[in-house]
């Protein structure tokens, strides 16, 4: 039991550290409680899909994507946090589909030819909804002149708004952190459109976790959202809460693909 894991990876921005670190020691104190042997610190620094994938794994967030391909049947659902940004309602997110504020741009389709920066050809957030809005406009043709692999959004953002791209779809949790934590990278942005909507980022478990223990993290995470005590840490998080999502709201993802599949675009490009 004390070789759980645990982590937080998806909005762990270093400026955001404290906050955290701090909803996850009340996570953990709430589960010891339950009597879960939850590991007192977060993992960091592995590889996203070692740590998903991880039968030990206790509770993680991933991808709206990997969690309906890579990772189906591998992992179980838990929940799905809600944050206070605009693009987002309730579990629901949609992604800013960002170009430079001197770009003359009026419309995606005015970006056909132009430079894409993409975080990961894994991601619902910056390839998926995005391939999907590009999809009846490149009418089964290639649309942009080249995709730009960043590894991350904040790295998307600065090749936007260093030149290196031209335009890119970023989750919008994402892009209110940056906006208050790297502005004077975002103030060189302006938002073109939004994407489609989609369940936001989910919190997993190993699909081997029992089912007593996943009752306690939903218990640990109503428990956390509640405290008023957390407030500060949820208000730097932008976390309102928690809903218990089924599997079949995250369909939604594999719709989006499958329409740009249809219209002859199944990769964006």
């Amino acid at each position: 039991m004390s070789l759980l894991r645990a982590a937080l990876p998806m909005y762990d921005f270093p400026q955001l550290t404290g906050a955290t670190d701090a909803l996850w020691s009340a996570i953990a104190a709430r589960l010891t409680e339950r009597g879960v042997a939850a590991p007192t610190a977060l993992t960091r620094g592995v590889p996203l899909d070692d740590l998903w994938a991880d039968p030990a794994l206790l509770l993680a967030q991933t991808c709206g994507y990997p969690l309906v391909t890579t990772l189906a049947g591998r992992v179980t659902l838990v929940a799905t946090p809600c944050y206070r940004a605009d693009g987002c309602d309730g579990a629901w997110y949609r992604s800013a589909i960002v170009v430079r504020a001197s770009d003359s741009a009026s419309s995606l389709a005015d970006l056909r030819g132009r430079r894409c920066a993409v975080n990961s050809a894994t991601s619902n957030s910056g390839m998926n909804v995005l391939r999907a809005a590009v999809a009846p406009l490149a009418q089964g043709r290639k649309f942009f002149g080249a995709i730009v692999m960043t590894g991350g959004h904040a790295a998307s953002l600065r090749a936007v708004a260093a030149g290196d791209a031209d335009v890119a779809a970023i989750d919008c949790v994402t892009w209110a952190h940056l906006r208050q934590l790297c502005p004077q990278d975002t103030a060189r942005l302006r938002v073109l459109d939004w994407s489609a909507a989609t369940p936001g980022l989910p919190l997993i478990t190993s699909r081997l976790t029992d089912a007593p223990t996943r009752t306690s993290l939903l218990g640990a995470l109503g428990d956390v959202a509640r405290d008023p005590a957390l407030a500060p840490a949820r208000s730097a998080l932008r976390l309102e809460g928690f809903e218990a999502l089924t599997l079949g709201a995250y369909d939604t993802v594999l719709t989006l693909e499958r329409a740009a599949q249809a219209a002859g675009y199944p990769e964006l490009n």
